[in-house]
């Protein structure tokens, strides 16, 4: 992309913005208050009941805001599968990235107040901070921390903290050191966890406190999200929360939830429909919080940096859609700061997606709209969430459309799905199945090294050999010879869906020089960043 259609992304995103926020004084807390909308009731039950059986997703809340009021705060199904509790508006999700938006306003207010600015140097508040390229430490701003556009790979990295590992938080931010870049500094857009958590890191170093902390006493107060919470320890005691659920074996099933306390920054917030309608009328509302008592308007950031939050910052490829969902294809798309940003008939979108084991999210706000939709699932379905997403959208912007969305969506999926089995059924079957390993089994034992990870073994456990992540306790599983020095590894964790080749390469002399990974599936979460490990064995100490 050249210079002017880049300027021509910032300033289409800024001037939109501008044009179409709504009047600070038009939203107070008070205007949150759930008042269902008996118009959008008509639609939603069953827009979202289709949904869930089409798409197996057990429960589902919607929050709807428009013109700074609260149409629909709902819940639908079940909070876990085979119990009665229903979902409403005060179920508790997790939201996992749609927790940036937070991070990303945390820093903005810290920006009003004069604590940092976004062009300063990430070591200018963290000293200590360091990426592969000694250039690239130098600088990388505040700015970049948010804008994915570092040089690091999708998801480089994520293994640090997706599933539950033993790594802290500071560990994992002194990693970032080993993460070779993917491509230059600032030349393309890449989404990535880590460097969120770096921003969670300068917030709390700012504020003295911890990132749940400032995150609660500076956000979710003052804009009333009670109930709200940024771990899923804090949910304890609170019965009205959602179970996460994946696929196992095509199968949907209730299973345990994926603490990430190390990675917050990037994900961390729990919330229901009802705290998230608050949420987002103060997104709509440029930062305002309405009026107080003294007839003072109160703000939680200004609204120039509501502005910096929906500018583009880094433009984004824009991949042709399947045919039958080529209406929802963008003239631009752009990160911002905490938020994608994209146009839709004409209008400006500010969104995001949340994905954690068991929970899939999405906030989607329509400034010159004054309109804003999330949804919140307890499971693993990106596509229920687009289907939710453009219906929803068109129910709100175009009551007299009929596109049936949800069924688009859900063939299209389908279809996808369908390839990608074949895709795995050929590579199956063309493998060389009489091929046997190059060595003994037994000699593939041992501790192997990666430079940013840290280690990994495979030893035989009875007459199985198991491989398994040190720091991570779930990423273990059983080897199977899939041919020639390539394995496949079963992780215990079926829920996980994501088996992967391991593949060994040898020195001249017959030992193993290297182990590399990557995962079987183009459907696996690309935080399973398995291929970017480059795992060498330990030597044994000399005797």
């Amino acid at each position: 992309m050249n210079r002017i259609a880049a300027a021509v992304l910032l300033a289409f995103s800024s001037i939109a913005l501008a044009q179409t926020a709504p009047a600070a004084a038009s939203v107070t807390a008070s205007a949150t208050a759930a008042a269902a909308d008996p118009a959008v009731q008509a639609w939603l039950a069953g827009d979202v009941q289709r949904t869930m059986t089409l798409f197996d997703v057990p429960g589902i809340a919607i929050a709807i805001v428009k013109d700074g009021k609260v149409v629909a705060t709902q819940g639908f199904g079940v909070r876990k599968l085979g119990a009665p509790d229903k979902v409403d508006g005060k179920t508790l999700f997790e939201v996992a990235s749609n927790s940036k938006a937070f991070t990303a306003a945390a820093l903005a207010m810290l920006v009003d107040e004069g604590k940092l600015a976004w062009d300063d140097p990430v070591t200018k508040h963290l000293p200590d901070f360091q990426m592969y390229d000694a250039y690239v430490t130098h600088e990388m701003t505040v700015r970049d921390l948010l804008t994915h556009r570092s040089g690091l790979g999708l998801g480089a990295g994520d293994l640090l903290w997706w599933p539950t590992t033993q790594f802290s938080t500071d560990e994992i931010i002194h990693k970032l050191r080993f993460i070779p870049p993917a491509t230059s500094f600032r030349s393309s857009y890449a989404y990535d966890n880590l460097l969120y958590i770096v921003a969670g890191k300068i917030i709390a170093a700012k504020s003295g406190k911890t990132w749940g902390e400032t995150i609660r006493e500076r956000i979710l107060a003052p804009v009333g999200m009670n109930t709200t919470t940024t771990s899923l320890a804090d949910n304890a005691g609170n019965p009205d929360v959602a179970n996460a659920h994946s696929k196992i074996g095509g199968k949907i099933a209730a299973v345990k939830a994926m603490p990430v306390p190390n990675a917050v920054g990037a994900v961390g917030i729990n919330t229901n429909a009802e705290d998230i309608a608050r949420w987002m009328n103060v997104l709509l509302a440029q930062g305002s919080l309405g009026t107080g008592p003294d007839g003072k308007e109160r703000r939680l950031f200004s609204a120039r940096q509501a502005r910096e939050m929906w500018t583009a910052q880094t433009p984004m490829r824009i991949s042709e859609p399947d045919p039958k969902l080529a209406a929802t294809r963008p003239n631009f798309l752009a990160y911002g700061l905490g938020f994608q940003l994209r146009d839709y008939q004409g209008r400006l979108l500010a969104m995001h997606s949340g994905a954690l084991q068991g929970f899939y999210s999405k906030v989607v706000l329509v400034p010159e709209a004054k309109l804003g939709i999330a949804i919140l699932t307890n499971a693993e379905s990106g596509g229920s969430l687009n289907a939710l997403q453009w219906q929803l959208l068109e129910r709100m912007l175009e009551p007299q459309a009929k596109t049936d969305w949800i069924g688009t969506v859900k063939a299209v999926e389908d279809e996808a799905h369908a390839k990608e089995q074949a895709r795995l059924a050929k590579a199956s079957a063309s493998r060389a199945a009489k091929s046997q390993p190059s060595l003994p089994r037994a000699s593939y034992d041992g501790e192997y090294q990666d430079p940013w990870y840290g280690s990994a073994t495979i030893k035989h456990v009875g007459n199985k050999q198991v491989l398994a992540f040190s720091r991570t306790p779930d990423l273990t599983g059983e080897l199977e010879h899939f041919q020639h020095d390539t394995f496949i590894v079963r992780w215990k964790e079926r829920n996980f869906n994501a088996d992967a080749y391991v593949t060994f390469a040898l020195n001249p002399d017959g030992s193993i020089e290297r182990m590399k990974m990557q995962p079987i599936s183009t459907e696996t979460d690309f935080s399973y960043d398995f291929q970017d490990l480059n795992f060498t064995p330990v030597k044994p100490p000399k005797s």
